[in-house]
């Protein structure tokens, strides 16, 4: 999907976001230090790796020289994302000069790392004693299947908020993750029922991925409403990728903070939990391992439904209700078979997206890539046709804009024209003239100023 504002790209971009007081505190971990280095470009990680072991600063024009004209750009790439990220801090001498000096946290960490090899955040619990664990494949299985039941009951009371004022009252969100999951999706005024936020729309439309980052934002930027360091949950949360895949550890070698954590993640299929006669354990799943990758790096393996055809027909081969709801949102659904449902694009039902904040980039992408397998392989996968009308008919909204204005005319020489033109302009308010039958139009919010102004050339 296009880039929306609710979506962090990855969690570096949270880690680098972090007061330069709480990311220090992050680099007493090794294993932040590790991931840290992991997300870095190439030649970022080369430069890191390059000043490991040496302490004192180089200047900014010397490590210009580490590379060819011809990368200049990247190599500024590269110095920020280190600098952001503080993997290297910036000094000043006397003279101004600038120089890059290595995070002495993150230095000695990955030092120690290299020279002891590190180790596991937790060692695995023996196979003695959780007896059966579940297969890669079952485990798979079951993040799927849980975030599908946590994502359809989300969706089911989104949806209740489109289509009525009202919410159900069999819908619940019991648990922190879900009451997170609201948050910047919707708004509500005294005595008024909560609605969508422009980005509620956009929430809707978004691959599984992006869904994920966007709750495991929140759920990160409101852990100080619920009492919880923000710093201790990116340390832990990024631990977990470092976990075997498939492997049990115990809950009692977590804080509480990572307890509450873990049960949390748990709901969105990050996690299976699983009791024992006497120990409790959790089971990391490929959605935890994977967190500290980008979006891009983990990619939706799902099947598509969708089928668009040249003449706006669509087709979309699912079951489900909530795919029906989600294809409401920008075209008229006309009929629903058990297994079929048939609609059509067209130009009112695109309105309405628009009118909701939804953007033709991002019902173009919903489309490409939930492509039924038959079309997803042909290049373009939705008609051209289809796409390029789209895009026009959002263009078309915006060709218009209004703007509240006053209108001078009359004027009684030329003189006076040209100077209230000069004093609309210098303000940046004038909208537009026309010297040979002096007129001119102003915004609306400096008329009481025109008008003074008038006077006192009066």
């Amino acid at each position: 999907m296009p880039q929306v504002m609710v979506v962090a790209r990855n969690f570096m971009d949270m880690v680098a976001a972090l007061p330069a007081a709480k990311l220090d505190m992050l680099y007493d971990s090794a294993f932040i230090c590790e991931a840290v280095l992991r997300s870095l470009p190439p030649l970022a990680k080369k430069y890191a790796l390059q000043m490991l072991y040496v302490s004192a600063p180089v200047a900014a024009a010397a490590m210009e020289e580490w590379v060819l004209d011809e990368y200049a750009a990247k190599h500024r790439v590269a110095i920020d994302r280190l600098l952001q990220l503080r993997v290297f801090v910036e000094v000043r001498d006397r003279r101004k000069e600038v120089s890059y000096k290595m995070n002495q946290k993150f230095q000695g960490n990955m030092q120690k790392y290299l020279v002891d090899g590190g180790s596991l955040p937790r060692e695995p619990i023996p196979s003695s004693v959780t007896a059966r664990l579940p297969t890669l494949a079952e485990l798979e299985s079951f993040a799927l299947e849980q975030w599908e039941v946590r994502m359809t009951k989300a969706y089911c009371f989104l949806l209740q908020l489109i289509n009525s004022s009202q919410v159900e009252r069999g819908t619940s969100f019991s648990s922190s993750m879900m009451r997170t999951f609201q948050r910047g999706l919707l708004s509500s005024r005294d005595g008024e029922a909560p609605r969508l936020t422009e980005n509620g729309f956009q929430f809707l439309l978004m691959e599984t991925n992006a869904q994920l980052w966007y709750i495991m934002r929140e759920y990160i930027s409101s852990a100080e409403e619920r009492g919880v360091d923000p710093t201790e949950l990116i340390s832990f949360l990024l631990e977990l990728s470092f976990h075997t895949l498939g492997e049990a550890y115990s809950l009692n070698t977590l804080t509480d903070v990572q307890r509450n954590a873990i049960r949390d993640l748990a709901e969105l299929g990050l996690v299976k939990l699983q009791q024992g006669r006497k120990d409790s354990w959790f089971i990391p799943t490929k959605l935890a391992t994977n967190l500290s990758a980008s979006l891009s790096d983990s990619s939706s393996n799902k099947e598509g439904f969708v089928v668009v055809e040249t003449n706006f027909r669509m087709y979309a081969y699912s079951t489900s209700r909530l795919h029906c709801e989600i294809l409401r949102l920008f075209s008229r659904v006309e009929y629903q078979l058990p297994n079929l449902i048939v609609g059509s694009i067209t130009k009112e039902s695109l309105y309405g997206a628009f009118e909701n904040g939804i953007t033709a980039e991002q019902i173009i992408s919903f489309l490409q890539q939930n492509a039924h397998p038959r079309v997803a392989d042909k290049i373009p996968a939705v008609p051209e046709n289809v796409t390029d009308q789209i895009r026009l008919w959002e263009t078309d909204r915006n060709r218009v804009d209004m703007t509240l204005s006053h209108l001078y005319e009359d004027f009684p020489s030329k003189d006076m024209f040209e100077q209230c033109c000069d004093y609309a302009r210098d303000h940046g308010c004038l909208l537009w003239e026309d010297a040979k039958k002096m007129r001119l139009i102003v915004r609306v919010e400096f008329h009481p100023e025109m008008r003074e102004f008038l006077r006192r050339l009066r």
